[in-house]
């Protein structure tokens, strides 16, 4: 099976799903897992049986480096 964007995230087995250690206790968080293509599959932790949006290692490479460089801290409450 391959994985596209708006899969069923219930349909990705064999996936160890990840969220950061910076998430709160009422759920609200994002969580990874990586596919065996090497793509990075991300659910809403609050509907893990909802759509996963599958992204390549270079879109997640870039999004954690512009996140690191601070270029969506305007996007911080």
């Amino acid at each position: 099976m391959s994985a596209y964007n708006g899969i069923a995230a219930t349909e990705l087995h064999e996936v160890t799903w990840q969220k950061s250690r910076r998430s709160n206790s009422q759920g609200a968080c994002v969580e990874m897992a990586r596919l065996t293509d090497g793509s990075i599959a991300m659910r809403n932790s609050r509907f893990p049986d909802g759509p996963a949006l599958v992204y390549t290692q270079a879109e997640i490479d870039a999004l954690i480096g512009g996140a690191k460089d601070g270029d969506f801290d305007n996007l911080i409450g």
